[in-house]
């Protein structure tokens, strides 16, 4: 095919211009579509393991509920070594915890507490396994301990559930001006319609405190 001068010129300069940037127009190329693969394979190998995660966290709550102790252990580990990173992981220490509670195998309670407190990837879960983990310390007498966990950061949510956790360690210490001031901040982060107000109210007025203004 025969081409013009000026297209003949055009050819020269676009050659000329691919000779200098070519390669580094390939190389970026191929940089973005590597992390469009690379985006697209986390993408589906995080759904991948959010599907297996799912399966055996249902497993799990089937041994909680069928009380079968060797299965219920096998999955929960299973599920932290294997799946760590996702939300059943963190769910399914939360269920083994309480079923151990429940069972007064406090210690058992508290390794699952404490897995999730230290290596939970969501905020509300990580508040949710201290707040418990707290109240067992409180069953334990561990009072001062109690406190120190209750010292983290919590999403703004859980005020009130803290602060109502702290007045309960504050009067297992006998400090009892800590005590109400705790629960005075607890029933002052409560809503009014919420049931819970009573038994906080209760609470307060046992350690001296006064009637609720909501």
């Amino acid at each position: 095919m025969a081409y013009d001068h000026e297209e003949q010129e055009q050819i020269a300069t676009l050659k000329a211009w691919w000779d200098k940037y070519g390669n580094l127009v390939t190389w970026f190329v191929t940089a973005v579509l590597l992390a469009y693969a690379s985006w697209t394979g986390w993408n589906y190998w995080q759904r991948s393991q959010a599907a297996k995660a799912a399966v055996l966290y249902e497993e799990l709550v089937k041994a909680v509920e069928a009380n079968d102790a060797a299965k219920r252990v096998r999955a929960s580990a299973d599920l932290k070594d294997k799946f760590g990173s996702t939300a059943y992981a963190q769910m399914g220490a939360l269920i083994v915890a309480r079923s151990a509670f429940d069972a007064a195998d406090l210690p058992a309670a508290k390794t699952e507490l404490l897995w999730v407190s230290e290596h939970g990837k969501n905020d509300e879960f990580k508040a949710i396994a201290r707040i418990r983990l707290a109240g067992v310390l409180l069953d334990e007498k561990a009072y001062d301990e109690g406190l120190k966990v209750l010292t983290a950061d919590f999403p703004d949510q859980f005020a009130a559930l803290v602060a109502d956790r702290k007045g309960d360690l504050y009067v297992g210490l006998n400090k009892l001006d800590d005590a109400r001031l705790a629960y005075q901040t607890a029933l002052e982060k409560t809503e009014v319609k919420n049931p819970a107000r009573q038994l906080i109210q209760l609470k307060l007025d046992a350690v001296g405190g006064t009637p609720s203004k909501g």
